[in-house]
């Protein structure tokens, strides 16, 4: 057999957090005590019509191939979702329901960037993002980013670094792993920059309706700007806590419908069927009630693990507005962060993410805290940390 693999995969890392993850289920395996902060998954089920409504369509046989670009009727929900959530008017035909976000994402750059053309992105951001570039051999354009900014490109820098090979900028709002929005007259003159440039404006917004500053009727999203230039990129993962049912969906300009289809068709030719029967039911009342709820426990962990990591000589300059992050500083602990993750997850049985996951500025000085956990286990978790903290001091000053 042929040992040959093919040269980008040279440059396509491994998602260092699935194997942190790992790591800590096989110590679990041997009778340890762990609380989870690494993994970005919430740790709520799924609402109980999403499961009813994949029920009722096993029952009836719903189980054959839909359209590549997704069932119309999930297609007309998502763009009524948008009207009510956003108050804009999507055409349906722009909407692409996905084999998660990140299929979409990765059909997004395959069908727009072309090989060796690049990408501006920040550092730090979501690390599967640079793999997807690497993969369609596209180059990156990691841009630094800092409190300052609000760990979010701006328009200015977007300028600066903008290239004759440069086609897309790749943005999160809010962000992994900073859970920042990006601001609104930031991100508009950021796409009338690049639509300028005739180039696309990529924005993940699959946390955007875990917003900590909007309620459900009245969410920011780049889709507002009606800008030819932009790719909003959404998950039903996160808010809607469908994580293992893989769907997710895209909202194109026009001309790129018809290219995202014949991606579509030839990567993995539709969605889940029977995840997409479920999602009919995640814009229904009773489920949107149940996922407000779901929100309002996260901004409570956000809260409480705020303000407590900065009591531990964790530094986080901005409250994150979104997600389920915190990215904390951990220069004060006298320790590279990759040290201090193993060190926390074997002596303390706290798993949580180092920076370089998400890039190389300044990542050995940060940890990632994923509040995806009850507040009972983060409670204990703060303990642990404190613990671990204390006896660090004492080791440092002797």
């Amino acid at each position: 057999m042929s040992s040959a693999i093919a040269e980008r995969m040279a440059k396509i890392a491994p998602f260092q957090v699935m194997q942190l993850l790992g790591d800590a289920l096989q110590l679990q395996q041997q009778g340890r005590s762990i609380i989870h902060m690494e993994v970005g998954e919430p740790d709520f089920p799924t609402p109980a019509p999403i499961i009813a409504a994949a029920q009722r369509a096993l029952a009836a046989g719903q189980t054959r191939y839909t359209p590549s670009l997704g069932l119309p009727a999930l297609r007309e929900a998502i763009a009524k979702y948008h009207r009510h959530c956003h108050q804009v008017n999507i055409d349906p035909n722009r909407i692409i329901i996905t084999a998660g976000a990140s299929a979409g994402l990765l059909m997004a750059l395959g069908a727009t960037i072309s090989p060796h053309e690049s990408v501006i992105l920040t550092d730090p951001g979501y690390p599967c993002n640079r793999n997807m570039l690497h993969f369609i051999n596209a180059q990156l354009q990691a841009v630094p980013v800092t409190a300052a900014s609000r760990y979010q490109l701006t328009a200015a820098m977007v300028k600066a670094h903008w290239q004759p090979h440069t086609r897309a900028a790749l943005i999160a709002s809010p962000a992994n792993p900073t859970g920042m929005l990006i601001d609104p007259q930031e991100l508009a003159a950021m796409a009338a920059f690049i639509n300028a440039k005739n180039g696309y404006l990529l924005v993940d917004e699959i946390y955007a309706g875990l917003n900590y500053t909007s309620t459900a009727a009245n969410r920011n999203s780049a889709l507002t700007l009606e800008n030819p230039a932009i790719i909003s990129i959404h998950s039903f993962s996160k808010y809607f806590a469908m994580t293992g049912w893989r769907l997710g969906w895209l909202v194109v300009p026009p001309h790129l419908v018809n290219e995202l289809d014949k991606l579509a068709q030839n990567l993995y030719l539709a969605p889940s069927t029977i995840a997409q029967y479920a999602a009919l039911a995640a814009f229904g009342d009773e489920t949107i009630a149940t996922l407000e709820n779901y929100r309002h426990a996260l901004k409570r962990r956000r809260d409480y693990l705020y303000d407590e990591l900065q009591l531990l000589d964790l530094d986080i300059p901005l409250r994150p507005e979104g997600a389920f992050y915190l990215y904390a500083n951990c220069k004060r602990w006298h320790e590279p962060a990759s040290q201090i993750s193993q060190r926390l997850l074997h002596e303390a049985g706290v798993a949580v993410t180092p920076g370089h996951d998400f890039g190389t500025f300044q990542s050995e000085d940060h940890l990632r805290f994923a509040y995806t956990t009850d507040m009972e286990n983060l409670r204990q978790g703060v303990t642990r940390l404190r613990h671990f903290h204390q006896q660090q001091r004492r080791r440092v000053s002797l």
